[in-house]
């Protein structure tokens, strides 16, 4: 389920951060500003974690149709197997 997040809800917040790392996720996401790369960081988690859950959801939905359906899941590659 996606997480609502208020873009006008702003809140004057200190740190102490790593000045080097700061700099460099910067320039790795184009920003001008360090606020605008920690704000661009912040929607990065923020959206990846909604992909990891929506994938996790159609993972268990697949294992769950196909359990109800009778299918069988193949080994092909031996990986399961006790040694």
């Amino acid at each position: 389920m996606p997480v609502a997040v208020k873009s006008n809800a702003r809140r004057n917040k200190h740190f102490i951060l790593n000045q080097s790392r700061l700099k460099k996720a910067q320039k790795i996401l184009g920003t001008r500003t360090e606020t605008e790369a920690i704000e661009r960081a912040l929607e990065l988690v923020i959206t990846d974690d909604e992909r990891n859950r929506m994938a996790w959801d159609a993972h268990d939905k697949f294992l769950k149709e196909l359990i109800e359906s009778g299918g069988e899941i193949k080994d092909v590659f031996g990986r399961l197997k006790d040694e």
